[in-house]
């Protein structure tokens, strides 16, 4: 055991430059990486976090009070990893350090050397017994993670339910069931996955000639209160489509006359930049494109949130569209043709989203049939307070009329999440635990890239995700992408 007298080493030296550099790099490493389990904003880079508890676990050899074992051990170890060890403890205190540094490289995270030799000087520092490492605020869990790869007994929390399931599936379930987990995930997600695109056939159907849409671009609206016009304003951040270098799609717009003026669209391919119109939308302040009038951002807020946000279509009892969110074009895959390819919405696809709004009152129905138990299967709790200045202003959505979570998402994106959620709940009767929680990870990441709140990435023709940054920005055009596509960025 290390007596309390000794130093640690990270109390004398600790190769800061070099675990800074690998830390960095972990940055841009995607494949295999804990990080892409689930999102979580304070994720502490994983070789830090290796580095630091060698350097706290370890005592310093040059200290007097370092056990004779440990130093004896190292020096036995150490030489069959790169690097040699001088004679003097000094020597031994920069071979441990040169380890340390070269262990914080995620190439050697799993290397089996590495592994072992740190392992034994740990046991040769603390005995038979492990330590054990507790992190009661563990969030993405970086710290305990480290520690079990290490060999040491660790407890970890946080008060996030979020994190606490991270950190369940990440430290117990995957590690006590390995390469079964995977193999059980695959079976039970594409079980789920044919039987949820069987149940949610309706409400995405495929065109007439078999294209298949990937994703629908929508445009939240608000009335032009200019007198004599009234007409309705597509909140448009820009007319492009797509702007590939091979692939330039754009809409462009006429006024129709006669009556309330309206605008219609077509799509086109521009041969240059200044073809395609300006957005109809800047900093909340909204431009009629039938008289030119500007929509303030005081009356463009009041109106969506009369709209609860404006993302849900509003249809008249014979399924007609009337108002609300305005589909601007639709993104599809044509059979055996190469890329994307963009039409305007037509009947059915509005008549999908009524059926989804009817399917959605049907599952709220018979949940307050049911007494209301359980959560509601829109959630329902309050979004955070944003607005004004400051930190405030990232989470704008309550200033809009988004009041609680569900109103994040159209429709049609909460019967099919509902319908996945329904799905999951089931394996609890089977007695499927893990595969439920991994799933549950699975489920939240859908809510991730189903939301009102996704953008269209323009040039990768794929959707942007809602928590591009740690932020609920307003978005105006948005995207909703078909549930089940196997396409590039789904």
């Amino acid at each position: 055991m290390i007596p309390k007298e000794c130093k640690r080493l990270a109390e004398v030296d600790f190769p800061i430059a070099e675990v800074s550099r690998h830390a960095a790099r972990e940055k841009s490493i995607r494949h295999g990486h804990p990080s892409t389990l689930h999102l979580w904003w304070a994720r502490r880079p994983l070789a830090a976090c290796r580095a630091m508890l060698l350097g706290l676990l370890w005592p310093d050899p040059c200290d007097p009070h370092c056990p004779g074992e440990f130093r004896q051990k190292a020096r036995q170890l150490l030489p069959g990893v790169p690097g040699r060890v001088g004679p003097t403890d000094e020597d031994l205190r920069k071979a441990l350090l040169k380890f340390i540094a070269g262990f914080a490289n995620w190439d050697l995270s799993k290397n089996r050397n590495y592994l072992e030799v740190s392992r034994a000087l740990i046991k040769a520092a603390h005995g038979d017994e492990p330590p054990l490492v507790v992190d009661p605020f563990a969030g993405g869990g970086s710290i305990p993670l480290e520690a079990l790869r290490l060999g040491c007994e660790t407890f970890a929390s946080d008060l996030n339910p979020v994190a606490c399931l991270i950190l369940k599936v990440m430290l117990e379930d995957i590690p006590r069931q390995g390469p079964e987990l995977a193999a059980e995930l695959r079976r039970v997600g594409g079980e789920i996955k044919r039987q949820a695109e069987q149940a949610l056939a309706e409400l995405y159907p495929r065109d007439p000639d078999g294209a298949v849409p990937i994703a629908y671009l929508w445009a939240r609206t608000v009335r032009c209160e200019s007198p004599n016009c009234g007409a309705e304003i597509p909140l448009m951040r820009s007319f492009w489509l797509c702007r590939k270098a091979n692939r330039r799609r754009a809409l462009r717009y006429k006024v129709v006359k006669g009556g309330p003026p309206r605008v219609e669209f077509e799509i086109f391919a521009p041969k240059s930049d200044k073809e395609v119109p300006g957005g109809t939308v800047t900093r909340a302040k909204a431009t009629c494109l039938c008289c030119n009038r500007v929509l303030l951002p005081d009356r463009v807020r009041v109106q969506l949130a009369g709209q609860r946000g404006g993302a849900d279509v509003v249809f008249d009892s014979k399924g007609n569209r009337i108002g609300g969110a305005r589909m601007l074009a639709v993104v599809t895959l044509q059979p055996d043709i190469q890329g994307r390819n963009y039409r305007l919405p037509t009947g059915r696809d509005y008549e999908a989203v009524w059926k989804a709004q009817k399917g959605l009152k049907e599952i709220l129905d018979e949940w307050e049939r049911g007494g209301k138990k359980g959560l509601c299967p829109v959630p329902d709790e309050p979004t955070p307070a944003g607005g004004g200045s400051g930190a405030g202003r990232a989470f704008s959505v309550q200033r809009y009329g988004m009041l609680q979570w569900g109103d994040l998402f159209t429709a049609r994106q909460k019967v099919a999440l509902a319908t996945l959620v329904d799905h999951v709940s089931i394996l609890k009767e089977q007695a499927i635990t893990a595969s439920q929680e991994m799933l549950s990870i699975v489920i939240n990441r859908c809510a991730d890239y189903w939301s009102s709140l996704c953008s269209w990435h323009l040039t990768g023709e794929k959707v942007n995700h809602t928590f591009g940054r740690q932020a609920l920005p307003m978005i105006w055009d948005y995207c909703e992408v078909f549930p089940f596509s196997d396409s590039s960025g789904n």
